[in-house]
């Protein structure tokens, strides 16, 4: 595939252009490739613990330019959504802070009541404890509305995988006896939408790399956008067969990106 097959490259963050603190093989060379073509690059991320600003900085310490506008993080993707759908919300936070700091720029409401609140926010809390999913379950219990940042259970870290925003989720989702209404982040629809109107290009201009099938890589099929996986992070190769979600190719990592094997779709 030549460079010029898109006009625009979407890229996930853990495990395909950096794990931990280590920028992964390849991930510089060719965001600066793409640069130097003039490629429109955004970055996606799941992650429910940072906002635009803090994901600038720690890719700005790998080496990596970029702005806030090429960013999309989770709490910033469920803050747009609130402001988009459900404007006077009182949302009762499980998460930590970069989720209330992006509310806080779009000037929603939140509350620590779970009797007056109407909506659930899930993110990833690292300090997550039996207290805050009482109070949680209580909210859904009397009517608020389980929202959730992302679908991820694991997020790849060094040496292996620590739990994350879905496994709180569900317990929540369990104790109250609710289902989860919406998911905001990755591979929703409302997601994919604003990847195509951040970067104003058509479907058939962008390309999406990330290294998980059931969020990246469904997210394109979603979205009707192409899409690579990376091997450097979460999914194996013999994964694709099992799950049935097919990319459009499979990469070892951005080393080989523009030297990719053609999938069937």
């Amino acid at each position: 595939m030549n460079i010029d097959d898109f006009e625009a490259y979407c890229f996930d963050l853990d495990g395909t252009v950096y794990l931990g603190n280590e920028i992964l093989p390849g991930a510089k060379e060719t965001l600066d490739f793409l640069r130097m073509n003039d490629k429109k690059v955004l970055f996606i991320t799941n992650s429910p613990t940072q906002t635009r600003e803090g994901c600038q900085k720690r890719l700005e310490a790998l080496g990596v330019d970029v702005t806030s506008d090429e960013i999309l993080t989770g709490p910033f993707i469920s803050a747009l959504y609130f402001s988009e759908n459900f404007p006077d919300a009182l949302i009762y936070v499980v998460g930590e802070e970069a989720i209330k700091t992006e509310f806080n720029h779009f000037s929603l409401k939140m509350t620590d009541d779970p009797l007056e609140a109407t909506h659930v926010l899930v993110g990833l809390d690292r300090s997550f404890t039996y207290d805050k999913l009482n109070l949680a379950m209580t909210a859904v219990r009397n009517g608020a509305k389980i929202i959730v940042t992302n679908p991820d259970p694991t997020c790849p870290v060094p040496g292996g995988v620590v739990s994350d925003t879905y496994a709180i989720a569900r317990a929540i989702e369990v104790a109250s006896g609710q289902p989860i209404f919406e998911v905001t982040g990755k591979p929703s629809a409302f997601y994919g939408e604003r990847i195509l109107k951040q970067l104003n290009v058509e479907r058939d201009r962008c390309l999406i790399v990330g290294d998980r099938l059931e969020t990246d890589i469904l997210l394109g099929k979603f979205s009707k956008i192409r899409t690579c996986l990376v091997l450097s992070g979460v999914a194996k190769k013999e994964d694709v067969d099992q799950m049935k979600i097919y990319p459009d190719y499979i990469i070892k990592d951005l080393n080989s990106l523009f030297f990719k094997v053609k999938q069937p779709c």
